[in-house]
């Protein structure tokens, strides 16, 4: 593994740390500021990965996160389902 793999890799890991560690902190706001920084931060980073590691490390980083993040993703399907409707 090369620099340029190694490097998305292990930021990837802080990313993952930085989660946890922001779940365990108590908070006023359910953690939604918390979670918006996390999304904000990972979604280059996801593109970043998935550019030097592959489709596959692309595919289970953005696994793991919708798993740490799993609130905000149910928070946006319950949105898109209220706005557009059952059909």
């Amino acid at each position: 593994m090369s620099a340029a793999q190694a490097l998305p890799l292990a930021v990837a890991c802080l990313w993952a740390i930085a989660a946890n560690l922001a779940a365990m902190l108590p908070s006023r706001d359910n953690h939604r500021s918390c979670a918006t920084a996390l999304v904000v931060i990972g979604v280059p980073l996801l593109g970043w990965t998935t550019y030097a590691l592959g489709p596959i490390a692309g595919v289970a980083m953005m696994a793991a996160g919708a798993s740490v993040l799993r609130w905000p993703l149910k928070a946006a399907g319950r949105r898109l389902k209220r706005r557009f409707g059952r059909a």
